[in-house]
């Protein structure tokens, strides 16, 4: 089969790779669309932990059962399914076990014309969304639902910001508090980026590199502050997330992509009894809730754009620019 691998820091390759066999419980799935997500970014550049080369990445994918494994119903065959990049959880549904792994590094990922999984890592592919659709789901949605509705516990009519809205993550989160009834405001340094937002549900939105956004936000939306800030960020800005959270919110993040910032204020935390959330991606009962939840509200992941597969080195570029709105997706079949 073909696939694309990470052969060194940034150094992309097309290759013929062996065929995936399947070992007991698992099953082949020939994949009709794969979709980036930084993780994929990240280890181009050599800014990942358990670094390996050569290595095929890719978290995100959906496609059509090929083959059966020991063990497994041959009625598996030609089931259309996505895949939980989410490995090794664990029992426990606070945070994940030892063994907790992404999928796309260790374990060969989705930029491939086929891979082996486990069965327990498939759901049927709800049948309102195109294959692009489907594989820009998995991840982003995984990581956006944990966040807003298990770590968060968003309650209908409550007050949401999400910060850096165009990412994957971001716009999932988006989707789901519209769906849930709360209010949602969004930041962006791209005016553009927050008036497509408003089409998808949003009330409105702030620039993140305005003098004084905060302050400015804050006078706009009266009424307390938000209860519920998502953010993936982090850096200097952080502390201006403290100033909008209303007493009692919760702030939940699950990124640094700005790095770690200055020192918190404690007191401004402990005195209006804010709650500070860390996340990331979730256990098989988030998948379970969050693939269920898509199916009953029809919701549809936003695609920026779709390039073929002998163009997927030219998707990763869109990714390290951050030019996309949504999921940046590469058709394979």
């Amino acid at each position: 089969m073909q696939a694309l691998t990470l052969t060194a820091v940034n150094e992309i390759k097309f290759q013929t790779w062996r065929e995936p066999e399947p070992a007991a419980g698992e099953v082949v799935i020939s994949l009709r669309a794969a979709a980036l997500n930084h993780r994929d970014v990240w280890i181009k550049t050599g800014q990942y932990a358990g670094l390996k080369w050569p290595c095929i990445p890719g978290s995100d994918g959906a496609g059509v059962v090929s083959a059966a494994g020991a063990g497994v119903e041959p009625a598996w065959v030609g089931r259309e399914v996505i895949i939980n990049p989410s490995f090794g959880w664990g029992a426990n549904q606070p945070a994940p076990g030892e063994e907790f792994t992404i999928l796309g590094l260790p374990r060969d990922g989705t930029l491939a014309e086929k891979i082996a999984v486990p069965t327990a890592q498939l759901v049927a592919k709800p049948s309102h969304l195109t294959w692009e659709e489907a594989a820009a789901l998995p991840l982003a949605g995984l990581t956006a639902y944990r966040a807003v509705c298990s770590r968060a516990k968003l309650r209908a009519g409550e007050r949401v910001l999400i910060t850096g809205i165009g990412g994957g993550v971001a716009l999932f989160a988006l989707q789901l508090a519209v769906a849930q009834g709360a209010e949602v405001w969004v930041t962006s340094s791209s005016a553009e980026k927050i008036a497509r937002a408003v089409g998808l549900g949003a009330r409105g939105g702030f620039d993140y590199l305005a003098t004084g956004w905060a302050k400015s936000a804050a006078a706009q939306i009266a009424g307390g502050g938000f209860d519920v800030i998502v953010d993936s960020a982090g850096g200097e800005g952080f502390g201006d997330l403290l100033e909008l959270a209303a007493p009692g919110g919760r702030i939940v993040f699950f990124g640094a992509t700005r790095g770690h910032g200055p020192a918190l204020a404690l007191r401004k935390v402990f005195w209006r009894q804010l709650s500070l959330l860390g996340t990331t991606m979730g256990s098989p009962a988030d998948w379970d809730a969050m693939t269920e939840f898509v199916a009953r509200h029809r919701l549809t992941p936003v695609v920026s754009e779709v390039f073929p597969f002998a163009r997927a080195a030219e998707a990763f570029a869109l990714m390290e620019r951050g030019g996309q709105f949504g999921k940046i997706v590469v058709r394979i079949a």
